[in-house]
């Protein structure tokens, strides 16, 4: 993974230690709060990040104010030096079976500039759901490598819940920490007949690849999840976009924006789901 900076002599700002990044997944939750916080904190974008492993994809500016026609390509880099907050957005997929090679190159290059805490913010799909908690409107999951079994002080004291599948002892969570750690693929560990467990699913989406590799990197790594259905999920973009400022002790009420709290809607949701529907036929 490379990075083409945009501006010539520009360099990455060592003060941005804190990096926040979307895990790909149901709904595209964790790329709208990434768009959210991009938006809301002024961040300015540095740079293109060049990895071969994504697919390519093209488009208008996401963020305004105005549709200059400034191209907005697969993954880029942003940094916001007023809450010393780096941001990458990824707005393309992995092209199938490279997710490993993906979150280790990008692991290697985030700990290369200097960063020191990853937080990843991604969604789960609702169907897979054990249990509703009824007793908060908060319903925020963590995984931290912070301990060995993913629990963090810091995320119980805002009331989060660590991520019950998360299981390092488990099959498919081994495996995925064997990878991140620079061992070969071993071809047999699996095979078709393999009867797939619910505990399967977990390990093998974005954000786990993703927490894997950083952590195996040695750096603080931090995911932030939420249940989601396909449709409209500018409300749980909303709830994962505040946990990471309630996880980084930033206060979206000084973001002095033009959406509810403070925050700035990125140009892109205009459109995003169209408008709304015609009451009268109701």
């Amino acid at each position: 993974m490379e990075i083409t900076l945009e501006e010539e002599g520009r360099s990455l700002s060592a003060d941005c230690s804190t990096l926040l990044l979307p895990g790909l997944s149901i709904g595209n939750v964790g790329q709208l709060a990434i768009d959210l916080l991009i938006s809301s904190t002024g961040a300015r974008r540095i740079g293109y990040l060049d990895e071969p492993s994504v697919l390519p994809c093209v488009g208008n500016d996401a963020y305004g104010p105005a549709p200059e026609g400034d191209l907005a390509l697969p993954l880029e880099a942003y940094e916001s030096p007023s809450y010393a907050l780096s941001l990458f957005q990824q707005r393309s997929p992995v092209i199938k079976g490279m997710m490993i090679e993906f979150a280790k190159n990008l692991a290697h290059f985030a700990s290369s500039i200097g960063k020191k805490h990853v937080v990843i913010l991604s969604s789960l799909d609702s169907g897979r759901r054990k249990t509703i908690d009824a007793s908060s409107n908060i319903q925020i999951y963590y995984i931290s490598s912070a301990s060995d079994d993913g629990t963090d002080n810091d995320c119980e004291k805002l009331g989060w819940k660590r991520l019950e599948e998360y299981d390092p002892s488990q099959r498919r969570w081994k495996y995925l920490n064997y990878l991140a750690e620079g061992n070969p693929i071993q071809e047999d560990v699996f095979t078709y007949d393999d009867e797939l467990v619910d505990d399967d699913y977990f390990p093998g989406l974005p954000f786990a690849a993703l927490f894997s590799c950083c952590k195996a990197k040695g750096m603080r790594v931090t995911c932030l999840l939420g249940y989601c259905s396909e449709g409209d999920n500018i409300s749980d973009s909303f709830q994962l976009a505040e946990a990471a400022c309630r996880l980084l002790g930033l206060s979206p009420d000084k973001f002095c924006g033009n959406g509810h709290g403070g925050w700035i809607l990125p140009l892109s949701w205009r459109t995003v789901y169209g408008p709304p529907p015609d009451m009268s036929l109701f």
